[in-house]
């Protein structure tokens, strides 16, 4: 493709160079959820090999994706992310974003969801679905990764909340009550502890800003930064924009020993109501059979 020369020192041209086509998005979306061999790519896509063959040969010309031997008898790749691929996960957050209120929304802000919304119907689809393996964010005491599935736990109680202060910042309906979770959450630790669960809390704030929240709050359970968007990506999060930045939309997940997601409340408007309920499933989650 022929450039103008304006477009030489122009980033938005360049990006747009390396993302070619909206298969190549689609591709790039289908790993940051997880997909990373050619055949799982093919069946999410719909894309034929040939097609799709050239597409991710382009991904890895531009430095965006890495072809990484994991078969030898027959060959077989995977396809990851380099840093450079990763740091696109903002840009698919935000097209997402967009796509969601603007596409498929009347274009209002909100931190909730109508039953008959698009968002609310991805999110649901996820009961039954795994979280991608060795996904882990910034949350431990000094910023280091943990696992967003408890390794550990019977069932984890996985929550995303837009974060403390983002009703203040920009009044938007249905982002109230974060501190209120937490807390919630906060009491309920000892005894889901004790019964084998894990609980985990997710925002797109940074890491030190969810450190120095869970420090004012003596919170025990452990709080994940997400600001990179790589669970938004991976599991399709709804998101809404509130003093300039993205944050995730108030939802529960609650997740077996096998990573597979076996409950979803969404949305979350009865936020004692859900906290209770999500930990009651947890517990059914971790019975023996």
């Amino acid at each position: 493709m022929k450039m103008h020369n304006a477009d030489e020192t122009c980033g938005i041209a360049q990006a747009a160079m390396v993302l070619g086509d909206w298969w190549n998005v689609l591709v790039l979306r289908e790993v940051a959820r997880g997909h990373v061999r050619f055949d799982a790519l093919a069946a999410e896509i719909g894309l034929s090999r040939k097609v799709l063959s050239e597409r991710l040969g382009r991904l890895v010309a531009h430095g965006v994706l890495s072809r990484t031997l994991y078969q030898r008898r027959p060959v077989r790749y995977e396809y990851l992310f380099t840093d450079a691929g990763r740091a696109l996960l903002p840009l698919l957050a935000a097209m997402q974003d967009w796509g969601d209120r603007w596409v498929l929304g009347d274009g209002a802000p909100t931190a909730s969801a109508a039953a008959e919304g698009a968002p609310h119907a991805r999110v649901h689809a996820l009961t039954g679905t795994r979280v991608p393996e060795g996904l882990a964010l910034p949350g431990g005491p000094d910023g280091e990764p943990l696992p967003v599935v408890a390794p550990d736990a019977a069932a984890t109680v996985l929550f995303t909340f837009p974060g403390p202060g983002a009703a203040r910042d920009e009044p938007v309906p249905g982002a109230a009550g974060c501190t209120r979770e937490n807390r919630l959450f906060a009491d309920a630790w000892p005894e889901a502890r004790r019964k084998g669960l894990d609980i985990r809390g997710v925002s797109t704030q940074l890491p030190h800003q969810q450190r120095e929240f869970a420090r004012t709050e003596e919170l025990p359970h452990p709080l994940l930064s997400d600001a990179g968007h790589t669970l938004t990506t991976a599991l399709r999060l709804p998101t809404f924009r509130s003093a300039g930045r993205l944050r995730l939309t108030r939802l529960i997940l609650v997740v077996d020993a096998a990573r597979t997601v076996r409950h979803v409340l969404f949305p979350v408007d009865d936020i004692a109501g859900a906290v209770a309920t999500s930990l009651r499933l947890a517990e059914a989650c971790a019975r023996p059979v």
